[in-house]
């Protein structure tokens, strides 16, 4: 049996973990420092808990690292005080520079580093998943081989690492930047009196994220995740010799729904954070 580590199971990282145990794997957690909810949902999914990091590296053939972008490298260095020596797929919205900065961290123990990049909701019974992946071709056999069969599509990519990451951003740099430019025209529309008009011409082309306001508030509790994600979109534009402008600027406008986290309000609160500047928002 295939033994899996999974840090951290938030919403996608248990579902992605969860289809690799539904294809007969054992998958690990580690509790420490992790919250209730995804104590919980850890359960939920049947994960099976580790005493703790030494164990979960000693066990796990394949680990799985799905968080928050900005805590990608962290993880990295808190596994790689370990002697862990089997693959370690780094699933984050990361810039392809900070893929090769994981890869140092973990070549230093031993370890087959593979980048990874899920697109898509939360794999499930009704749900799919695309799972890219890029790196060294023998740790990537492993790793497809997982999901065969389930909700995760793994799509393996030549060329190295930094692919998976690559696309996964050049997918993100338009899906989230978008939904920011609707929030921020709806906003100015709403100031003028003429949101019902704009949604008029919105719903006109059946593609516009214009036409999704019940979505708003939903960017707004996800900006403390996507607005990380959006830096490194930005240097993968600056590597690429690209203007990072708006996806700098789409960080910023979301670092004013920081207070906002995993809690979507009315949207007209949502739009209101929109007026103050950061500095005046509580933290």
């Amino acid at each position: 049996m295939t033994v899996v580590g999974v840090l951290h199971p938030g919403s996608m990282g248990a579902a992605v973990a969860a289809q690799a145990r539904l294809k007969g794997a054992e998958v690990l957690w580690c509790p420490t420092g992790r919250s209730s909810a995804t104590t919980e949902r850890a359960l939920r999914y049947g994960l099976t808990a580790a005493n703790d990091l030494g164990e979960l590296t000693e066990r796990a053939d394949i680990i799985l690292s799905i968080c928050p972008p900005a805590h990608a490298e962290d993880v990295a260095v808190e596994v790689s005080a370990h002697p862990f020596t089997g693959i370690y797929v780094d699933v984050n919205a990361i810039a392809p520079a900070s893929v090769a900065r994981i890869y140092a961290i973990m070549s230093r123990t031993g370890a087959n580093v593979v980048d990874g990049a899920v697109i898509g909701s939360p794999p499930s019974a009704s749900k799919s998943a695309r799972l890219y992946l890029s790196g060294p071709a023998d740790a990537l056999t492993p790793v497809t081989s997982l999901f065969a069969g389930s909700a995760v599509q793994a799509h393996p990519l030549p060329g190295g690492l930094g692919r998976a990451s690559a696309l996964k951003l050049s997918y993100s740099s338009y899906q989230k930047a978008s939904r920011v430019l609707a929030a921020v025209s709806y906003a100015l529309a709403q100031d003028y009196g003429v949101e019902e008009e704009l949604l008029d011409i919105a719903k006109g082309r059946s593609t516009s994220y214009l036409a999704e306001t019940s979505y708003i508030p939903k960017v707004a509790a996800r900006s403390w995740r996507w607005g990380p994600e959006m830096k490194e979109v930005a240097s993968a534009l600056r590597e690429a010799g690209l203007p990072a402008d708006l996806a700098t600027a789409s960080a910023e406008v979301m670092s004013r729904w920081d207070n906002l986290k995993d809690s979507p309000v009315p949207i007209t609160e949502v739009i209101e954070h929109l007026h103050g500047s950061p500095e005046s928002e509580p933290s």
